[in-house]
């Protein structure tokens, strides 16, 4: 039986990443107001792999940069779940928020 020791999470992005072309290209239907977010997946605790893109090890640019805070009302009920269960979700969580308006990048 596989272990449900992943977790997929979102980290609340500073609005300044709309500045960066590569990101508003990526959210074409993004609405002004809202988040924007990473959406990514991890075997470690969220909050250990948050530290982990601010400190700059195995980091998302753009979670490194403008990384504010976890969003966990947006993730904590999934987890933990297994590594294929929780590549699936961060999929849909990504397609979600971004059908919500978010700017959302992923990985």
């Amino acid at each position: 039986m596989p272990r449900r020791h992943h977790h997929v999470y979102v980290i609340e992005l500073h609005p300044d990443v709309l500045l960066e072309p590569r990101f508003r290209r990526c959210n074409p239907g993004y609405v002004v107001g809202m988040p924007c977010v990473y959406v990514g997946m991890t075997g470690l605790d969220p909050d250990v792999r948050f530290d982990k893109h601010k400190a700059g090890i195995q980091a998302n640019t753009y979670a490194m940069k403008y990384g504010l805070r976890l969003l966990p009302d947006l993730y904590e009920g999934f987890n933990p779940m297994t590594y294929k269960a929780a590549q699936v979700r961060e999929v849909e969580m990504g397609i979600d928020l971004r059908s919500a308006g978010f700017g959302v990048w992923q990985a």
